[in-house]
């Protein structure tokens, strides 16, 4: 007999394969039925260019680079690598059936993304890092959210209850959130959610803390609420203050029903535009000799939280973990500096600034190969 558990979990199950076609023109709504794609697949695409030619490399850094692809029984199936020196290209290599066109999902790597446009906003002055995030459900008299901050929501340390990773799936918020009960508005979703603890207590990684700021971003930059006016201030935003001035015209960001930017996942970009977005973060907001983000924002987010020091403001760092805890990179091995958006099966854009580089992997990792997927990517970032 068929349960309703198991008829849930085969849903979410296809959902997530399925919801970066089905969501791709920001509406919100799904699209009429469709065979669904392969989990993960990229968005369709312009004629798949070849990569371009680049410089000899030494051969020891191109047998790790290689390994990403050849090893895909250990490391799980990469689909694009790219690594960049000083800005340019040295390595770059696509899965078969992918190419430099071919749009890839980002999954938790979009949260840094959200953090920088959280940053251009703060250097506006249309919002403060150390005020009450204004959010209108917590602005009632004896509310305990009302004491959240952006300094909170960035570390991951609101306080609210929330679940990342349900055990079923489909019991954890996140998926709830994105294909769930919460789909049709995500960010009154995560709002909703009571306070377990103190703003900046805990550490509690959260897809729905970064829908709210992406929520926050929308109503500051538009008064109205229909969703078509805020998917359009966003986008617009987005194109001015980012997209434009980096040249990642690929980025595609993704809309709930209401509006809201999915902030904190499922964006989609080529893994050339996700390493001019690293680029961007190596050179700390600086583009072609313009400063687009001021020092102090990336100074804050490359900052280690105060519960995690392992994480930044919206983004993964090179640093020890608290005990018991995962490592999100290889603080044993690679230089203190180094920094990453990190995304759900093994999808990175590594920053190492001493070694002035940049690289982006984008795959299929099932969980039992992170570990020796991350070895692989020390080892190349260690050759370099």
């Amino acid at each position: 007999m068929i349960t309703k558990k198991a008829m849930l979990a085969s849903a979410a199950l296809a959902l997530l394969g399925a919801w970066s076609l089905t969501q791709a023109a920001g509406q919100g709504a799904m699209a009429p039925a469709s065979p669904a794609p392969r989990f993960g697949a990229s968005l369709p695409s312009e004629p798949v260019d070849a990569p371009r030619p680049l410089p000899a490399l030494d051969p020891a850094i191109k047998a790790k680079a290689d390994a990403l692809f050849t090893d895909a029984d250990d490391v799980g199936e990469t689909r694009a690598l790219l690594v960049l020196r000083d800005g340019e290209p040295i390595y770059e290599r696509y899965g078969a059936s992918f190419g430099p066109q071919s749009k890839l999902i980002s999954w938790s790597m979009a949260k840094s993304i959200t953090a920088v446009l959280t940053g251009f906003l703060v250097s506006d002055g249309q919002l403060s890092l150390d005020g009450p995030a204004p959010v209108a459900a917590w602005q009632r008299s004896g509310d305990p959210r009302g004491a959240i901050t952006l300094r909170d929501l960035l570390h991951m340390s609101s306080g609210l209850e929330h679940v990342e990773e349900g055990d079923p799936i489909w019991a954890g918020d996140t998926v709830a959130m994105l294909f769930g009960g919460g789909a049709q508005d995500m960010a009154g979703f995560a709002e909703a959610k009571p306070a377990v603890a103190r703003p900046g207590e805990l550490f509690n990684y959260s897809s729905a803390t970064s829908v709210i700021l992406a929520d926050i971003l929308a109503d500051t930059l538009t008064p109205a609420k229909s969703a078509e006016a805020r998917r359009g201030a966003m986008r617009d935003f987005i194109a001015g203050r980012l997209t434009e001035p980096l040249g990642m015209t690929s980025l595609t960001p993704e809309f709930d029903a209401r509006g809201t930017m999915i902030g904190g996942s499922i964006m989609h970009a080529t893994a050339r535009d996700y390493a001019k977005f690293g680029e961007f973060l190596r050179n700390h907001g600086v583009v072609n000799g313009q400063r687009l983000l001021p020092e102090t924002w990336m100074r804050f987010m490359l900052t280690p939280s105060p519960n995690d020091a392992g994480y930044g403001g919206h983004i993964w760092l090179n640093r020890p973990r608290p005990a018991g805890v995962t490592p999100a990179l290889w603080p044993d091995r690679g230089p203190n500096d180094l920094f990453a958006c990190i995304g759900h099966q093994g999808q990175y854009i590594i920053v190492s600034p001493s070694q002035r580089v940049t690289i982006v992997r984008l795959g299929i990792t099932k969980d039992d190969q992170f570990p020796e997927l991350r070895r692989h990517l020390a080892d190349l970032q260690g050759a370099l």
